[in-house]
């Protein structure tokens, strides 16, 4: 696990606003022209971003570094083209409004 928290430029993560709905969860501002910079420095073609509270209550963003460790990852029980049984179908009870 990397100790360092890398920031986002120009990317900022709050609590929701006491007055929010339920289903807000974070809210994110972003500084188009800081943004952009950091972007452009970066070559992975996936950035994760982490929204964490500070021991403060602050919340902030910050650059899920994590990397899996090679030596550690299991091999697959599975040979390749060997078909898998079917994922049984879940009837999920959302209340996401869309």
């Amino acid at each position: 696990m990397q100790d360092q928290i890398e920031f986002i430029d120009g990317f900022f993560a709050k609590a929701p606003h006491p007055n929010a709905p339920d289903f807000v969860k974070v809210k994110v501002s972003i500084k188009r022209e800081e943004l952009l910079s950091w972007l452009s420095t970066r070559t992975d073609e996936w950035i994760n971003i982490d929204v964490k509270e500070a021991r403060s209550g602050k919340w902030y963003a910050s650059v899920d570094n994590w990397q899996p460790n090679p030596a550690a990852t299991p091999e697959p029980a599975q040979t390749a083209g060997t078909p898998q049984p079917p994922m049984p179908e879940e009837d999920f009870d959302d209340d996401i409004p869309f």
